[in-house]
């Protein structure tokens, strides 16, 4: 980074950052946190900002974060999740460039991307100029493969989803960033550092790279590839699997029939996964302490996989199967908004959890027009880095 940019050497910086961003394997010091690795090579990081989960990366889900100090370096630590969703003034005023480094998983309700939409629009009105440091998407950034709703910013922007893009936006954080200067922030004076070597196909396991854990629930590539879809099971009464060792790979409730659901699933015939009935009993969040039926979703082809799409007939066939049980929830967290469901706020739009509603015939059709992001790849072409 000190070869690309010589500017920022000597000054006093700011890094956003959390335990999932590390260094690679090679050197000394393999999978060092990267506010470790930037001072050891003189870079004058003076103040520490963490985003969801706090820069330990330890926080619940939707839990408020606090100030503090980070025992590895003894910077200030300033949390961007709780009274705050982005930088103040005062905390930028005696710096002289911030640096972004928080690993995404190419999802939008991941909070990470509007921590750095936060971060942008504090630069952007204190003119400090943004760099930021970019990681492969771990799903890939085949573009084909994106998929909706678009969120409709009118009704349902919040900080699981704050503007227009897909549910699996194919992106890097980078990319992101570039869509939104563009779009929002004209004035920002940002950087990209790209990543050497990684090609929009690629995805996790094809990088040769232990996966770093960038949040408590997020264990393992397998759990990010299926979070577009399982993670719209937080804003039901079914668990997601959160307080198990497969968060996101497993959902169910004491009320549902797990071999039934895994029928009716399978006989879906949808690309790249297969269901299996499970038992499980969650150590925390919704069941905590109860045994729960369900299914496992195995991901047998990961290219051919439509998170999303498998996510909302997922959600279709237990509201189906178990209408007397099955509810809708609110979901209170740090930037979520009052006036809607926790549903319709993770898949962008209002109109949806009333279609799931619909006869399951009509399922197909309805899921398909939700997802399809025809004009995605155009929208993005101008900022695309690899």
């Amino acid at each position: 980074m000190a070869a690309e940019h010589p500017e920022l050497r000597g000054c006093r910086l700011g890094l956003v950052t959390n335990p999932g961003a590390t260094t690679g394997l090679q050197g000394p010091h393999p999978l060092s946190p990267t506010r470790v690795a930037l001072l050891e090579a003189g870079y004058r990081v003076a103040r520490l900002f963490g985003p969801e989960h706090g820069l330990a990366g330890a926080a619940g889900d939707g839990v408020a974060v606090g100030d503090g100090v980070d025992p590895l370096t003894g910077l200030p630590v300033v949390s961007l999740y709780g009274g705050r969703l982005g930088p103040e003034p005062h905390h930028l005023a005696d710096l002289e460039g911030l640096l972004f480094d928080v690993p995404d998983i190419g999802t939008r309700f991941y909070t990470y991307i509007w921590t750095l939409s936060h971060v942008m629009e504090a630069c952007a009105q204190a003119g400090m100029p943004l760099w930021v440091l970019d990681r492969p998407n771990p799903l890939g950034g085949d573009l084909a493969v994106a998929e909706g709703p678009l969120l409709d910013e009118a009704q349902v922007s919040s900080f699981v989803g704050r503007w227009s893009i897909p549910v699996r936006h194919s992106l890097t954080v980078g990319e992101l960033a570039r869509l939104w200067q563009r779009e929002r922030f004209p004035e920002l004076e940002l950087a990209v550092v790209p990543v050497e070597g990684w090609r929009r196909e690629q995805h996790w396991p094809e990088l040769g790279m232990p996966f770093v854990p960038p949040s408590p629930a997020m264990p393992s590539y397998e759990a990010a590839l299926l979070y577009p879809g399982t993670c719209l099971l937080e804003g039901t009464n079914v668990s997601e699997g959160r307080g198990t060792a497969m968060p996101f790979r497993q959902c169910g409730a004491p009320w549902v029939d797990g071999p039934a659901l895994a029928d009716r699933f399978n006989g879906l015939d949808l690309p790249g996964v297969v269901a299996r009935a499970v038992r499980f009993t969650p150590s925390l969040g919704k069941h905590a302490g109860s045994v729960c039926q369900g299914v496992m979703l195995h991901v047998v082809d990961p290219a051919a996989f439509r998170p999303v799409r498998t996510g909302l007939h997922l959600v279709a066939l237990l509201r189906h199967l178990h209408p007397d049980h099955f509810a809708w929830l609110p979901y209170p967290a740090p930037g979520a908004g009052p006036g809607y469901g926790h549903f319709d706020r993770l898949v962008g739009r209002l109109d949806v959890r009333p279609g799931l509603e619909a006869q399951p015939a009509e399922l197909q059709g309805h899921i398909s027009r939700w997802t399809a992001v025809p004009d995605w790849g155009t929208r993005v072409a101008g900022v695309l880095l690899y």
